[in-house]
């Protein structure tokens, strides 16, 4: 009974290793594209498939089409610096933002 129990744990961990082997590669695959395919795109951002074509058909992330508009493409620049478009201040930077703005805001009253 242990050794089929070894023997399963054995399989499970050796599919996890061989699993994650694979998505490294991967990984590695796109770190040296500077354009890429749906797919790709998808594993490089964790997003899915469906979300990217929802993205790409309305027209919220940088993209190119063949000359046929079948295939999408995209710059692996150009989606780095949109996911990092928008970003959200730390707690602080609020705090100093607004300190800033009342001490600014108390000088012009004063002056009225």
């Amino acid at each position: 009974m242990q050794t089929v129990l070894k023997h399963i744990k054995m399989e499970s961990i050796k599919d996890y290793l061989q699993q994650q082997f694979e998505e490294l590669q991967k990984q590695i695959l796109l770190s040296g594209k500077n354009v890429l395919n749906v797919k790709e795109l998808a594993t490089l951002t964790g997003l899915s498939v469906g979300y990217i074509y929802n993205l790409v058909s309305g027209k919220k992330i940088p993209h190119y089409k063949t000359d046929g508009g079948k295939l999408t493409y995209f710059k692996k620049s150009e989606v780095e610096a949109w996911l990092c478009a928008t970003r959200v201040p730390t707690y602080a930077e609020v705090e100093q933002q607004a300190i800033a703005y009342c001490v600014s805001n108390n000088k012009k009253a004063r002056q009225l």
